[in-house]
């Protein structure tokens, strides 16, 4: 399930081992979604610079900005955005941002949080952590860049670091390093890509523009840059242990009556027509419909990265916005810019397009969208849909009755006073299955089930989230693989009676794991 635009390392990761520290498809036709194939391709032209424009609505400046003036144009826009938002950062989902900020390397419960994520200039300083305050622990992020520039200046690259059950993972952009040190168990391929989604995320406030300001000055502090976007940061970290598109690199979409996503689609066509770049209509992180422009697509981990940087903001939720965003599949160099309106709490509109002057037809135009989308009920059915959840195994119809034992079970008979008062007691839905993912290459999307018994509690649903990464990082290991088919049984993600199974099956046009 790899995505064709990561580019297979060229060596194998360098391994150091030392002492222990001290961490839709369920009504889509492929018509429909050919603008949205995640190619990653980009239009015969790339979008004009970024100008200075407000994050405020119905702000902007028609300056033009030049390439050379991109540093200043960084640091006005975002110091605006600062300035404007009355309200601080916050997470919707009641996910704090910097958690712990008065820890430091030297706490021990800073040293005992299971995983940690780093991001640090090239010169040792420190610009991003998940736990702790950045300024406390600028000695750490000088031992870190120490330890890169040593295996540098010997005419290599580090890459993995294991020290007993922790693994430190680095990746260098640049003149940006990133560094995740876990001892979550997770395989290295994930954990080095989510701190490509963490780079990416900062491209999205900032453009890879940004290495100007480094080259100009090495020892550049970019940290004023990022100012009040903690958060964002954190809600995609969040992500990382619930969200399988962080891995997938595809999107989901929310559930709804082939009618009335054609309903919504036919009225984002029409405003795509009209100049606009792309325009989504988003339930959450779920999509209910997307259309691009002719020659223009998206890659999925743009649209990951752009619904996260919205939704992590609650002033894009109390008024409608205007505000320059970076896709980084896209074109990394330049904005683009997004008109933001919520419809509810959790029904909202992206608008994108490369005048930092459309503003007012952006505006016109959600009006237009606004009124198609409550005379045909699409609001209504979204809301409905919310409500009602995704897939449920148990509603899958029944196999065939063949005489055989449900998979990986041990069942023991109905009326057993041991079976009684097993506290899950599910066997899940046809042939015993208690939970799938199912993936698209074609289309770049993926469905997967509700959590049902026996993984209807948090800790079970990490436990398989995670066991769904390492079978997608060992199907798509390049030292053995790829493989078409891995079936493995494992007891730690059963219980007393059952054990678990999971099957993994690749093909050309698609991919899925069952459980």
């Amino acid at each position: 399930m790899s995505s064709a635009d990561h580019e297979p390392d060229p060596e194998p990761p360098i391994r150091f081992h030392l002492p222990p520290l001290s961490p839709s498809l369920f009504d889509a036709e492929p018509s429909e979604l050919q603008q949205s194939n995640g190619s990653a391709v980009r239009p015969s032209s790339d979008p004009s610079s970024p100008t200075s424009s407000g994050y405020a609505a119905e702000r902007g400046s028609s300056t033009a900005t030049s390439v050379s003036q991109v540093e200043e144009v960084l640091h006005n826009e975002i110091e605006e955005m600062s300035i404007h938002d009355s309200q601080p950062l916050s997470n919707p989902s009641g996910h704090p941002g910097k958690r712990h900020s008065d820890e430091d390397d030297a706490s021990i419960s800073w040293r005992k949080r299971k995983k940690h994520f780093f991001v640090l200039s090239h010169s040792g300083k420190p610009i991003y952590s998940r736990y702790g305050d950045e300024h406390k622990l600028a000695g750490f992020s000088a031992t870190l860049q120490a330890i890169i520039s040593f295996v540098e200046n010997g005419g290599d690259h580090v890459k993995l670091v294991r020290a007993g059950k922790h693994q430190v993972v680095f990746l260098v952009k640049g003149p940006i390093y990133l560094v995740c040190i876990s001892c979550t168990e997770e395989p290295y391929e994930s954990l080095r890509g989510q701190l490509e989604l963490i780079h990416g995320q900062m491209l999205v406030i900032l453009t890879k523009s940004v290495n100007r300001c480094f080259e100009k000055n090495p020892k550049f502090d970019m940290t004023p840059l990022l100012g009040g976007t903690d958060i964002v940061f954190s809600s995609l970290i969040h992500s990382f242990s619930w969200n399988p598109a962080t891995f997938l690199h595809a999107y989901t979409c929310l559930p709804l009556a082939y009618a009335t996503r054609q309903a919504a689609g036919a009225i984002l066509q029409d405003v795509a027509d009209s100049g606009v770049l792309f325009a989504f209509l988003m339930c959450r992180h779920k999509v209910i419909s997307l259309v691009g422009a002719q020659k223009a697509s998206l890659h999925p981990d743009d649209m990951l990265l752009l619904a996260n940087f919205v939704m992590s903001s609650e002033s894009f939720r109390t008024s409608e916005a205007f505000s320059p965003v970076c896709l980084p599949r896209y074109n990394a160099f330049a904005f683009v810019y997004a008109y933001i309106h919520y419809f509810d709490d959790d029904t909202y509109l992206m608008l994108l397009t490369t005048s930092s002057d459309a503003f007012y037809h952006l505006k016109d135009c959600r009006i237009h969208i606004e009124t198609v989308l409550l005379k045909s009920n699409v609001l209504n059915e979204v809301q409905r849909s919310l409500l009602d959840g995704g897939m449920h195994i148990e509603d899958l119809p029944p196999l065939p009755r063949s005489g055989s034992s449900h998979l990986g079970q041990h069942r023991l008979p109905s009326d057993s006073p041991e079976r009684l008062r097993e506290p899950n007691c599910g066997i899940g839905g046809a042939a015993g299955l208690w939970h799938f993912i199912y993936r698209s290459i074609y289309l770049d999307q993926y469905i997967s089930s509700e959590f049902s018994s026996p993984i209807n509690t948090p800790k079970q649903q990490k436990r398989l989230y995670r066991a769904y990464q390492n079978l997608f990082a060992s199907m798509h290991n390049k030292g053995i693989g790829p493989h078409k088919t891995q079936f493995r049984r494992d007891e730690n993600y059963g219980n007393k009676y059952f054990d678990s199974c999971f099957v993994v099956t690749i093909h050309p046009r698609y991919e899925y794991v069952i459980f």
